[in-house]
Order: structure tokens, then C-alpha cells, then sequence
């Protein structure tokens, strides 16, 4: 029987034996990661066995994403166990405030992560990396320690699950809407432990910041991983651009899948995840006329350079309503020096939007955004759990930045058509 993606790439990492569906297997590791939030417990683990280096300085990377720039005195501490973590140990790969982003809009950015990689990150988004064609998984921070000190880690070889996109997707239809839509059907634990290959002539359209926000969200599903078929826009992304050289797979014709799951893009509209779960998706003509008082345009999941110019395309000369706060945060310092050179930021000011630097504060309610009792946001992240952005009886629905900017504009959710009619899209 042939291999999956999934099983390909863990194939080749395996230190011994045959890789098969429920196998436990220890695999070398290309690339480990950690935040604020996660590095220190990690650190703390990795120092308390006496360590005296770790297995690589350019394989271990730290990005301080979460509650940087610091927002209080225990932020700072954290952020500072990280610094002086990097500096004690010379890890290269370490970013601080100034040349840091969202980690996982900026290890692809930086050509950290490449095609074939294995990737372990103390952060449930690592997933985000498939998008390259890279087994890509979140880990806890003791995990995170044992593979800064050997370069190794056990997994259990995930099934996979095969996801098949066709047909011509409507005006203002983009890859978020793809994967609520996918949520919405299979649910927040319909993908548990599993691998969710995405494949199909309607996924060789998408863009790679396209292919990063399915990657990303395929945890909100439960899967172990999201991972993509490496193609030209792969090719094209990864030139010039990653670190080491590519490995590119592909899964062979008879891989065996344990679910196949086709979709006809031209059928699905814009998609609006409604509190308080990812899977509790409608279309957006279901949510029209919903209130909202603040907007999020942002984060790992939808804060890259298309998503901003996105949403300035239907900010242009328009005003948000004086009832919403506008928040738009660019996931890495290129990002945002990308959207100033357009011009983006300019359309983002005028329109009464506040910019931010890179951080993930809004997205984990930790700062630079939070909601209030009985306040409702409209987001581009992925989760909207009771209590993510803010207070337990706050509400965020998500969507793609196109049905986040109009509705900014309108006060409550709506359709991107309505702001900036069929030809924009």
C-alpha cells in the first residue's frame, strides 16, 4: 500500500522501522520552536537536567509574540527568560521586538521552515507550516525541551484524512472561507489525531497566504496536522527565499486515506463562524445585520500581506462606523513595512482603524484589544471560544478579512458585495 504526504515525510525522518498508521516512531527534527508563553517552561526544563547546549543554534527558534511588547511586569519576565535563554546558549534564530512577528506568519517569512521539513513548535499553530509541504505539529513545552537538547521526537503516526477541492470559488470566496467551510462539516474534533491532506484543482488556486490560513486552522478540527501537495506555488514561494533546501513529496496514487472528503467550492458563499466554536459555521447572508462592536484584522491566521490589502481595497475612502473599533495588527515587521510602502496603512488611519505592531495579543485576548462583558467582535483569527478575546460573556464571530473590513464599515456583519460590490473580489 502506498504513502500518504504525511507518512512520506515521517518516513524519512524515522530513525528505524516502517511508518504506518498508530506506529509509534521517533523522528529528527528540522526545526523547534517557542514563544513567550511556552519557551520558559521549556527552558526551565531543559536547565534543570544540566544541559550545556542545545542540539543546534540555528535548528532552535524563539519568537516572544504573545504579550510583546510587554504589557505588564510578568510579561517582561517571560520575554526576559527568552532573551537571556538566546544570549547564554547563542541561539541564532532569536527575534526581538523591532525584527519579531506572529511566529507562524514568520518562520515561513524568513525561509526557516521549507518543503519536507519536520517541525515541532510549543504552540497548537505549528500546523500552520503544511502549507509548504511540511509535517508540521504543536508539541507541549516539555516535549519542546527534549527536542532543543537531542533533536528528536516520538509521535504516533496520524491517519490521514484527504480533502478535495473543485469547481470555480464565487466573488470574495478565499481559503478562510474554505476551512470554516471544512470545519463547519466535519466539526472541532473531526480530524482527531488525524492528518488533513487539502488537494484539488480548487486548492491549486489558492495563493500560499491562502494556503497558511487552512494550514493554520486545521487544529481547530483536532487534526495532528494540515499539510499541502507541493506545487509551482510552492516552488515559487520557497526560491530564493528558504534556508535549506527544499524536499518536495508527493503522496503516492494508491496512498490509503481513512476519509476522502470532496467539496465544490462554487456551492460555498463567504462563512461566518458564530460563538462559541469553529464549527458552528453559516454563511454569511445567515449572519447579516449582526451587530458588532469591534473588528480584528490580523493574527497567524489571516494578518499577511493579501489579507491587509484585502481589506484597504474595501477601506478605501470609507470610514468605519462610529460604533465598531477597528484593529488591524500585520503579522511580521515585513508585513507591515510591505503594507506602509502601499499605501495600506494610509487607507487603514483615514478609515479610523488602529494599526499595531506584530503581536498576538488581540487573538489570545491578552492585550491590545480585549472585549467586555456583552461587547461581540467580528475576527480573522481562528478560535472564538467563550472568553478568548476578552470576557466569558464577550462573543467573537470569525471570517475572512474581506467580511471583516465591510462589515467594519456597516456596524454589523455583512457580505463583502454590500461595502464594495462583485468587481472587487
Amino acid at each position: 500500500m502506498g504513502k500518504t504526504l504525511t507518512q512520506k515525510i515521517l518516513k524519512d525522518h524515522c530513525m528505524e522501522g516502517e511508518v504506518v498508521p498508530g506506529q509509534i516512531i521517533q523522528c529528527r527534527v528540522d526545526i523547534a520552536l517557542g514563544n513567550d508563553v511556552t519557551a520558559p517552561l521549556a527552558i526551565k526544563a531543559f536547565e534543570d537536567l544540566g544541559l550545556k547546549r542545545v542540539f543546534d543554534t540555528e535548528r532552535v527558534v524563539l519568537v516572544p509574540d504573545h504579550f510583546v511588547p510587554n504589557k505588564d511586569i510578568a510579561a517582561a519576565t517571560q520575554a526576559k527568560v527568552v532573551r537571556e535563554f538566546a544570549r547564554r546558549y547563542g541561539i541564532v534564530h532569536y527575534f526581538e521586538v523591532g525584527q519579531m512577528g506572529i511566529e507562524h506568519a514568520l518562520l515561513p517569512e524568513k525561509g526557516l521552515v521549507t518543503a519536507g521539513d519536520v517541525v515541532i513548535g510549543a504552540d497548537s499553530h505549528t500546523c500552520t507550516y503544511g502549507a509548504l509541504g511540511a509535517f508540521a505539529t504543536g508539541v507541549g513545552s516539555t516535549d519542546l525541551a527534549a527536542v532543543m537538547a537531542t533533536g528528536r521526537c516520538w509521535f504516533r503516526v496520524p491517519e490521514t484524512m484527504r480533502f478535495v477541492y473543485y469547481g470555480k470559488r464565487q466573488p470574495w470566496v478565499t481559503g478562510k472561507d474554505l476551512i470554516l467551510h471544512t470545519i463547519g462539516e466535519i466539526g472541532v474534533d473531526g480530524a482527531l489525531y488525524r492528518a488533513m491532506e487539502f488537494a484539488g484543482e480548487a486548492v491549486a488556486s489558492l495563493s500560499m497566504d491562502e494556503r497558511l490560513t487552512m494550514a493554520n486552522m486545521a487544529i481547530e478540527a483536532g487534526a495532528k496536522n494540515g499539510i499541502f501537495e507541493v506545487d509551482e506555488t510552492t516552488v515559487s514561494y520557497l526560491e530564493g527565499r528558504a534556508l535549506r533546501p527544499p524536499r518536495y513529496y508527493q503522496p503516492d496514487k494508491d496512498a490509503e486515506y481513512v476519509e476522502v472528503w470532496e467539496t465544490d467550492v462554487g456551492k460555498i458563499s463567504p462563512q461566518v463562524a458564530f460563538p462559541s466554536l469553529p464549527e458552528n459555521v453559516h454563511p454569511v447572508e445567515e449572519a447579516e445585520n449582526i451587530p458588532i462592536d469591534q473588528v480584528v484584522i490580523g493574527s497567524c491566521t489571516n494578518g499577511r500581506i493579501s489579507d491587509l490589502r484585502t481589506a484597504a481595497k474595501i477601506l478605501k475612502g470609507k470610514k468605519v462606523n462610529e460604533n465598531v473599533r477597528l484593529i488591524i495588527f500585520p503579522a511580521t515587521q515585513g508585513i507591515y513595512l510591505q503594507a506602509l510602502k502601499e499605501g495600506l496603512i494610509e487607507t487603514f488611519v483615514e478609515a479610523g482603524g488602529a494599526v499595531s505592531t506584530p503581536t498576538c495579543g488581540p487573538c489570545l485576548g491578552g492585550h491590545m484589544g480585549i472585549l467586555a462583558e456583552g461587547e461581540r467582535a467580528l475576527a480573522t483569527t481562528n478560535r472564538n471560544f467563550p472568553g478568548r478575546m476578552g470576557h466569558p460573556k464577550s462573543e467573537v464571530y470569525l471570517s475572512s478579512p474581506a467580511v471583516a473590513a465591510a462589515s467594519a464599515v456597516t456596524g454589523k456583519i455583512v457580505h463583502p458585495s454590500v461595502v464594495a460590490g462583485e468587481e472587487m473580489a
